[in-house]
């Protein structure tokens, strides 16, 4: 069998956010979690397939970052991952396939700013699509969740999107909630940092439940998920911003009080989050929020995405500003990595 494909899958920000698993290894989240899937943060992804030459399929198995410079051999931690996903994507079809991977980002890797979600949803798309197959998007949500990455199962999908959680895992594939064209909302993201985080989201989910505030984190959790479909229902940003801003706070507090404790913020995200307090004071309504990282994503309007973009740029800890929106989710692309 040989095929070729490339697909381009958005990162998302997540209102509510997955933090800790019931399955770390399939992706199977503890609490459900709801996303605004992105638009301009994306990964693009190549997968070539031929026929395998040996017993072993995966060893002839191939993972390349697509830098300015041309291909480069991924970094060893990173393509375990990727091949380790290979494998189960191999099982679908009864043929003996090698894959060929190359990928890419638009915007920083490993960094908190849910590359894990892009990169695997699009290696998901263009590995089945390769393979000559055509999974539908449930189906997409649950082999994309399956790479470990259960955000990735939320950017299979455009516009806003929820993620049960656990414990049955057959239930655990993302669903819509709005679409981008029903909320236009932007995300206007901070840059404060671009290096890897030290310790990577899959390591702050095997911690979590160390920390004394996750339950009271998960007692809370049936009322902000309530307040945040209200609020997409009925497009109510007065309703949105207060509860997306509490949980992100509220992650960063259950991950600092873990065992040991995990410290994602820089000086940069406390400059950032009082930047963002003194937008509102002056009247900007704009609310932070911030995944497992030191970047912080701004939710605004689109009307006050200029002034907020300006005024983060102007931070002295802001290395880059992105402005960025809800998005329609995963596509096709005939321009190909390899």
């Amino acid at each position: 069998m040989t095929g070729r494909a490339t697909a381009e899958a958005p990162a998302n920000i997540a209102f509510i956010k997955y933090w800790g698993a019931h399955d770390l290894g399939r992706g199977v989240p503890l609490n459900t979690s709801v996303s605004m899937t992105l638009d301009r943060c994306v990964s693009t992804c190549t997968v070539e397939t031929r026929p395998a030459k040996s017993d072993d399929p995966g060893s002839a198995d191939e993972v390349f970052l697509a830098e300015s410079d041309g291909l480069q051999p991924a970094p060893e931690a990173f393509a375990r991952r990727v091949l380790n996903h290979l494998d189960r994507l191999r099982c679908l079809v009864d043929d003996d396939v090698a894959f060929r991977v190359a990928t890419k980002n638009s915007f920083p890797a490993a960094a908190g700013m849910a590359s894990s979600a892009s990169g695997f949803a699009a290696l998901t798309l263009a590995t089945t699509r390769a393979l000559g197959l055509d999974p539908s998007r449930h189906e997409l949500s649950v082999l994309a969740r399956r790479s470990g990455s259960g955000s990735a199962a939320r950017s299979v999908l455009g516009g806003y999107v929820e993620l049960p959680g656990g414990p049955h895992e057959e239930d655990v594939y993302a669903r819509p909630l709005a679409s981008a064209e029903d909320w236009e909302l932007r995300d206007v993201v901070a840059v404060v940092a671009t290096e890897p985080k030290s310790v990577s989201s899959l390591e702050g989910h095997r911690r979590v439940r160390s920390s004394p505030y996750f339950r009271e984190r998960l007692a809370l959790l049936p009322g902000r998920l309530d307040a945040v479909r209200q609020a997409i229902e009925g497009r109510d940003f007065h309703l949105l911003g207060p509860v997306v801003e509490e949980e992100g706070i509220d992650l960063h507090l259950v991950a600092m009080s873990a065992i040991p404790p995990i410290f994602y913020w820089t000086p940069g995200t406390i400059e950032t989050l009082d930047g963002v307090r003194k937008l509102r004071r002056d009247g900007v309504e704009a609310y932070s929020t911030m995944d497992a990282g030191p970047n912080v994503h701004v939710i605004c309007r689109p009307a006050d995405e200029a002034q907020v973009a300006e005024r983060l740029t102007e931070l002295a800890s802001v290395q880059r500003v992105i402005r960025d929106g809800v998005g329609s989710g995963p596509r096709l692309c005939e321009d190909h990595l390899l």
